[in-house]
């Protein structure tokens, strides 16, 4: 194999970053709505029913499934499931940056205009408890506050230490991963959420 075959193969290799082929990917919608003539970001609220994160606050979205044509095909299709939207309505604006959590886990956001009465009249209560709605200016004039969380490496118990230089006593280095809130009258935005909305609002801004 030579020079020009290696290079037609690392510019077609098509991966956002190394890992992305067998991470857990995902894919949300932004719902952009209208709400007495002002324009709004509507989240849902995870019901206590579900099995995963019950009352979480968030986006509609969810796992992209092998059937999926795309990461954009999920997010409408998703949002459908929860929010009772026909993807064929939804204006879709733009993608976002994706967010890698890790490189086993990885959301690609988009952006998308919505009809805020057909949610509120065909969202699915099974999957939502409720949804609400912060309007964008007040996105744009309050800026969320941070903390920090540490995150320690933990090796499995049957880690091959003997394969490493200083084995058991292998310095393993920690790091620090910004938790963002936003609070809005009695809600509280935090987690993969505040972030990925905080990218959209400094996107935006």
């Amino acid at each position: 194999m030579d020079q020009e075959k290696w290079k037609e193969r690392l510019l077609t290799n098509g991966e956002l970053f190394i890992g992305e082929k067998t991470a857990f990917r995902s894919a949300i919608l932004i719902p952009l709505v209208q709400v007495e003539g002002e324009w709004s970001v509507l989240f849902e609220v995870r019901s206590s029913m579900m099995r995963t994160q019950p009352g979480d606050i968030c986006f509609p979205g969810g796992r992209i499934d092998p059937t999926d044509e795309s990461p954009l095909y999920a997010a409408l299709r998703e949002t459908h499931e929860e929010l009772g939207v026909n993807p064929d309505t939804v204006k879709v604006l733009a993608p976002l940056s994706p967010y890698i959590a890790s490189p086993s886990f990885v959301v690609y956001p988009f952006a998308g205009i919505v009809d805020y009465e057909k949610i509120i009249q065909f969202y699915n209560k099974n999957e939502v408890e409720e949804v609400f709605t912060v309007p964008l200016q007040w996105l744009l004039e309050h800026e969320p506050y941070m903390h920090e969380v540490q995150v320690d490496m933990s090796p499995c118990i049957n880690f091959p230490y003997d394969k490493i230089r200083n084995g058991a006593n292998y310095q393993w280095r920690a790091r620090s991963v910004e938790e963002w809130f936003f609070e809005y009258e009695t809600y509280t935005i935090w987690g993969m959420t505040a972030r990925i909305l905080k990218h959209f609002i400094d996107s935006i801004r």
